[in-house]
């Protein structure tokens, strides 16, 4: 699943998807663990929110989700993020 999910995004979905403080701590806790599950410890949102803020990361190319069993995966398309907009992600994280 090396491409994205959606045909080519393009920098300001990116950038929008990683405009929000709760996507940006997401897209920091899978940097730093791999992998998120859909409801992750510490995050204080509505279940329903969350699920839009994942929406707009995958929608934005930002994630990729796989299932194991009744569970949702999310993880970090960094690869992905750092062939279209390199140094984007790295900037964003530090």
């Amino acid at each position: 699943m090396g491409q994205f999910e959606h045909a080519d995004p393009d920098l300001a979905a990116v950038l929008h998807a990683l405009g929000d403080p709760v996507r940006l701590a997401l897209v920091r806790r899978m940097a730093e663990t791999g992998e998120s599950t859909c409801s992750p410890d510490g995050v204080e949102v509505p279940r329903s929110t969350l699920s839009n803020h994942w929406r707009i990361l995958r929608e934005a190319g930002i994630t990729q989700t796989r299932r194991a069993g009744k569970a949702r995966l999310m993880t970090l398309r960094r690869a992905d993020l750092d062939a279209r907009f390199p140094g984007l992600l790295a900037a964003v994280l530090a």
